[in-house]
């Protein structure tokens, strides 16, 4: 039987479309969400027959999970795997976490390190309140860059994401949250001209934010950190804003940037 050769790149869409697939379907099971086969094709758009056999192979991978009482799908542990992979290799993770003990001891408030994923904050980092309460570990969770100071933080000098947010869906998470492009859009520029963003119950009822961003070697923009502010206590006091500036100093100037704040790009620069 003649051998047969595959030249390079034969084949490659067909793989990279198998690979997008893949991963829209851990993107629609993100945030504790459980579907069943029907929910998550339709979500995507795309045959049943075709889900299945993608997720067939998510599931011998452990990247997906399948409940047996309700035959639905959900995330599997090896995401999390990643997840602490991940982490372990974020040099803001890592050079944040001191700053942003020493922020909480000196404002009283919890702290939530943020970086942008696809318009959306993704919390790296969390330092709680340093009351002793009791408080849920936050690292992992996921928040609407638009309903929140960290996203605006960063939107403010991200310009092309910005863009990809302001054209497509901002979903309220709260009666409060700001979804309308031009309130949005001057929020942005507020950020430039003072380097604070700020958020008062758009994204959690309850829990007010201001946020800075952090600024990497090159000068762009990293993520953002930011105090989380119970309503009850909003506005904060001046000088927790003074303490928020200072460790955004900080953690971008042990990144390797020379300036703070960062330098606005893509459409940003020109807003």
């Amino acid at each position: 039987m003649a051998r047969v050769t595959r030249l390079p790149g034969e084949g490659s869409a067909e793989v990279i479309q198998s690979v997008d697939r893949a991963l829209r379907i851990l993107t629609v099971l993100q945030g504790g969400r459980r579907m069943a086969l029907g929910e998550i094709a339709g979500a995507l758009e795309l045959p049943p027959s075709t889900v299945h056999g993608i997720i067939r192979t998510l599931l011998a991978h452990g990247m997906v999970a399948q409940e047996r009482d309700s035959q639905r799908y959900r995330l599997g542990p090896a995401t999390l795997r990643l997840g602490n992979v991940y982490l372990d290799t974020l040099e803001l993770r890592s050079r944040v976490s001191t700053w942003a003990g020493e922020l909480a001891r000196r404002t009283g408030f919890a702290v939530r390190t943020g970086v942008l994923l696809q318009g959306d904050i993704v919390v790296v980092h969390h330092e709680p309140r340093p009351d002793g309460t009791r408080q849920m570990p936050e690292v992992g969770i996921v928040i609407p860059a638009h309903s929140c100071a960290l996203g605006k933080a960063v939107l403010a000098y991200d310009g092309d994401a910005a863009a990809l947010v302001l054209a497509g869906p901002r979903r309220s998470m709260t009666g409060d949250t700001v979804t309308a492009k031009a309130v949005l859009r001057a929020q942005l520029a507020e950020v430039r001209a003072s380097g604070l963003a700020t958020e008062a119950e758009e994204a959690v009822l309850g829990e007010c934010g201001v946020a800075a961003p952090l600024a990497e070697a090159g000068g762009e923009v990293a993520g953002a950190i930011g105090l989380v502010v119970p309503s009850g206590e909003w506005p904060a006091d001046p000088s927790a804003s003074d303490a928020l500036r200072t460790a955004a100093r900080a953690v971008s100037r042990e990144l390797g940037a020379q300036a703070w704040p960062p330098t606005a790009t893509g459409r940003a620069a020109t807003a």
